[in-house]
């Protein structure tokens, strides 16, 4: 008998087949991606395809055109178009209108820098436009290339002419309904900026001062006296401490507790300021200890006795300029936590000293304020005109202890209010300016405290903390100062009457005439506004307002200059015909809730009555590997730009989702390269998926549901259940279980078993088998949803692989048009999930057994063991329905099922042969003389009518 030559069998195996490359090459392929998306107009073809559903709107949260983009940027863009993109597939209308804030100080100091200080105010505004225009340009491009859907092409801007107009509006509206106040107020200052500061545009740091303690002597003895119930006292002096030495110059009181107990103390050996001090009774000891000096308590009384007693100002001896008396005022705000139980006031600098003063009558006009704008105390200030008060400290110690006022000065370390642009230490400072009062009268009859908070209880937040951090905020929040001294802002367009400072009686009609030049010519139509253009014989009387509004004012608008507010009529919004308002929902850093989502609460409040949001998400800040902040000088920076550039921003966007953003975000290059293993399996995933159903149409091809093997019924109710979990976290903008979720069902639901199992029947069976079709039917269903699900986080890849799933069929024109994969299921779901997933834990143990058996060097391949199973009662009728597809189901080439008393698994190496085409193990391998090298199972699957499956 001649022998045939071995014949390559490989060739009549079904291997996958498709062009979807295993390697990514994402930094090279993305840029095709974003440039198809920009010319097809991908975000139109969105919008069309969306119309007439239920409308979802995230609006979004400008941010600053200053520099290039940052790795929060992209955190913050990728979060929001993963949502947005998530909305869209769960059948809602989610547009998407970026936005950019345009205004305010960087800006202003950039041109600065670019062109010089002491600009015309018409230059500074047209250079500060085409700067931001430049950076907007800039920014733009970086949030397009990490795969951000949007309306770029029409992004909401707050330099837009119409956005400055409607800003304005606001501010006319709010004016109208009682919120708006001019006064004189202790205000956050920067010297650098020259202007005030919003609450949120305050950081703290730490900062070494001088801390002293500084005797006032007695101006009355004999109300001392009285005070304490004696009948005499001797010369003395009351001691306060304090860590900003500049403030005493100002100082126009002093501050007891009613309820505190201060002692008149007798000194064994006198001061220049007498042989008597008052303090805190309990901090007696301490303080005496302190300042080495001894003595005995000769009386005590409560701080409300105190109340109206004089003291001279310590300066008095050195200058006549400081002979003055402060009077005593009774504040609740003192504590005995440090210092003496006594506070010195100084109204002009500090929230506190200038509600007490002014509540004990003291008149804006004889409120002291020798601080001038820059920092540098008024020519006029007795000893210390014309310094700057931070180097002034030393020279006022030193004055106090010439004076004999000062009984102890050292180095105090502390936390201190800095700007957080310049980083530099500010001060209260008070100055006229425009405020919206959290506490006023106004026409709604509630404050607007009141509405803020009420409207914090019925926001929804994500995470749930945010509700009290914001809570807390509003309830302990100072009034909003409106005001600031810059040039490029949106004016707060008032005419001011010259000798009363009352605003002209028809300020709304004057504002609405303002607005509608505005809304032509942009801002810069307000310097060339006269009085008398608007207010004819009475032009003479007033004068234009210079002050600009808060830049927190123009982004806290944007609800009602982008959204078009509460179906206002007097505001257009600029995008308001697409996006409805309350927004759905508000997503930005935490530190927002001091900043965007605090001012858009504010003003959504006076203007409307409530939130301009339903809820409220924040995410946490980008830390690197060890938990440090970005910073240049650590070299711990991660620039978006370069991850695009080097592993594609789909692996930037894969980490974002990855990342509970509830906390901070950790990255690195380590974690990355985790993220791009990550990425890989998933890829792999995809291109087996493709490669098997390549040759699979859908209309010609598919078998009934009810009729599919098993597995494949339970592959699709497995898919089904992982859907549903991963659209409920969709859903509650939690994304990190989504991707934990989508990998262990890539690696261990299909990989380690469903496909694993499926490999045999896909390769070795006839192509257009009723076995290969069910598994092909079933993998078409499962690629779909699993391309849908992972589209809104890795958008790119999705996008690739929907073409490729197309081929040779007509081209979508994007997976972004669909909607999340409705997965048909079997009518014997239910169950059929019960039995397979007893299948798959006795599966387990069988591979565990297998595992043991390879690690002893008996069998390579599972393929090359049998297995013997003694089972019982349900476990036993379970695993003999699959009759002979059971040893498919367990990736072995002969399983036999044994009734016996509990369950038990023994595995033993075969001794059949190992057949070339499917490598499964079996006795009639070399029966047949043309294909003596394969099984009889795979020659009938080339010659004859093909193997029948059931089950696996």
């Amino acid at each position: 008998m001649s022998i045939l030559p071995p014949m390559d069998y490989k060739n009549t195996l079904n291997l996958p087949e498709s062009p979807f490359p295993m390697r990514g090459n994402l930094p090279k392929r993305e840029p095709a991606w974003v440039q198809d998306w920009q010319e097809n107009n991908v975000y139109a073809a969105i919008r069309a395809a969306s119309a007439g559903r239920p409308k979802f709107v995230l609006h979004d949260g400008p941010p600053y055109a200053n520099g290039s983009i940052h790795i929060g940027h992209a955190v913050n863009k990728i979060l929001k178009d993963i949502i947005v993109k998530s909305r869209t597939m769960a059948g809602f209308d989610a547009q998407y209108v970026p936005g950019w804030d345009c205004h305010g100080m960087p800006i202003e100091v950039q041109i600065e820098k670019l062109y010089g200080k002491n600009l015309p105010v018409k230059e500074v505004q047209a250079k500060a436009r085409a700067y931001a225009s430049e950076q907007i340009d800039s920014q733009r491009k970086d949030f397009i290339r990490l795969g951000v859907l949007g309306e770029w092409n029409n992004p909401y801007l707050t330099m837009n002419y119409s956005n400055e107009a409607d800003e304005l509006r606001v501010l006319g509206r709010i004016l109208e309904k009682g919120f708006v106040f001019r006064g004189l107020k202790p205000v956050n200052w920067c010297f650098d900026c020259g202007s005030a500061l919003a609450e949120a545009e305050v950081e703290y740091a730490d900062r070494t001062d001088p801390s002293i303690h500084v005797a006032f002597p007695f101006a009355d003895k004999a109300k001392v006296a009285a005070a304490f119930g004696v009948t005499d006292v001797a010369d003395g002096a009351i001691v306060i401490w304090t860590t900003t030495p500049w403030t005493i110059p100002a100082n126009q009181a002093l501050n007891v507790h009613p309820e505190f107990e201060y002692a008149l103390v007798q000194l064994d050996q006198p001061r220049a300021t007498g042989s008597t001090l008052i303090l805190a009774k309990d901090l007696v000891e301490k303080c005496l200890e302190e300042w080495g000096l001894s003595g005995q308590i000769l009386a005590t009384t409560l701080g409300e006795n105190l109340e109206h007693v004089g003291f001279t100002h310590p300066l008095a001896q050195a200058d006549a300029g400081y002979q003055r008396v402060s009077p005593v005022y009774l504040a609740d705000y003192v504590t005995l936590d440090s210092g003496t139980g006594v506070v010195h006031s100084a109204p002009a600098y500090g929230v506190e000293d200038f509600i007490s003063c002014k509540s004990h009558g003291l008149k804006d006009d004889n409120i002291l304020k020798p601080v001038l704008g820059n920092g540098v105390y008024a020519e006029s200030l007795p000893l210390f005109g014309g310094q700057f008060i931070f180097k002034a400290n030393p020279t006022i110690v030193k004055a106090l202890d010439e004076a004999g006022t000062l009984l102890k000065a050292v180095q105090f370390q502390h936390s201190y209010m800095h700007c957080w642009r310049h980083k530099t230490p500010i001060i209260y400072r008070a100055t006229s300016q425009w405020f919206a009062g959290m506490d006023i009268d106004n026409s709604t009859g509630r404050s607007l405290r009141e509405m803020a908070l009420e409207a914090v209880d019925n926001t929804q937040f994500y995470p749930s903390w945010g509700r009290a951090r914001l809570h807390a905020m509003i309830a302990n929040r100072p009034d909003w100062t409106l005001s600031r001294q810059r040039q490029w802002g949106v004016p707060m367009a008032f005419f001011v009457h010259k000798e009363t400072g009352e605003l002209h009686p028809r300020t709304p009609e004057l504002i609405e005439l303002i607005a509608q030049r505005i809304e032509k010519e942009g801002i810069e139509a307000w310097q060339t506004i006269e009085p008398a253009d608007l207010l004819g014989s009475e032009a003479d009387q007033y004068e234009k307002n210079t002050d600009t509004l808060d830049v927190w004012f123009d982004s806290g608008t944007t609800h009602a200059t982008v959204l078009g507010g509460d179906n206002d009529p007097g505001i257009k919004g600029s995008h308001a015909s697409e996006l409805t308002w309350p927004a759905d929902l508000y997503l930005e850093g935490s530190d927002q809730h001091r900043g965007w989502f605090h001012s858009s609460l504010l003003t959504g409040c006076m203007m409307y009555g409530r939130a301009p949001y339903k809820a409220l998400l924040t995410h946490g800040f980008v830390v690197d590997g060890k938990g440090r902040k970005m910073s240049k000088s650590v070299g711990n920076v991660i620039v978006p730009q370069t991850i695009a550039d080097t592993l594609g921003a789909e692996i930037l966007r894969l980490w974002t989702a990855a990342t509970d953003y509830s906390g901070e975000l950790s990255i690195s290059d380590e974690i990355l390269k985790r993220v791009v293993e990550a990425y890989r399996r998933i890829r792999n995933t995809l291109k087996f998926l493709l490669g098997n159903i390549a040759d699979f149409d859908i209309e010609k091809n598919a078998i009934p549901i009810d009729r599919l093997l098993e597995i494949d019924r339970y592959a699709l109710g497995m898919t089904a259940q992982m859907q549903e979990q991963a659209l409920e976290h969709y859903m509650n903008y939690e994304f990190h279980p989504i991707v934990s979720r989508l990998q262990t069902f890539c690696s261990e639901d299909l990989g380690a078993f469903y496909l694993d199992i499926l490999k045999d029947r896909l390769y070795t069976t006839k192509p257009d088998s009723y076995a290969r079709r069910s598994a092909q039917t079933a993998l078409y269903h499962i690629t779909r949803a699993l391309l849908k699900l992972m589209a809104p986080i890795l958008s790119f890849t999705a996008e690739e692989a929907w073409k490729d799933l197309y081929l040779g069929k007509a081209q979508p024109l994007t997976i972004f048009t669909e909607t999340f994969h409705t997965i048909p299921l079997a009518r014997d779901n239910a169950p059929l999930m019960a039995q397979w997933e007893r299948i798959r834990e006795i599966r387990a143990e069988v591979m565990r057994q297998i595992e043991l058996v390879r690690s002893a060097g008996k069998i390579g391949s599972s393929l090359a063991a049998e297995v013997d199973i003694y089972a019982q009662g349900e476990d036993y009728a379970l695993l003999a329905q699959l009759a002979d597809d059971l040893r498919f189901a367990l990736l072995v080439s002969r399983a036999t099922l044994h009734s016996g008393d509990e369950l038990r698994i023994e595995v033993t190496p075969t001794e059949a042969e190992k057949c070339d085409r499917c490598w499964h193990h079996s006795s009639d391998v070399g029966t047949n003389e043309q294909h003596p090298s394969l099984c009889g199972r795979c020659i009938s699957n080339l010659e004859g009518t093909g193997e029948v499956r059931e089950h696996a």
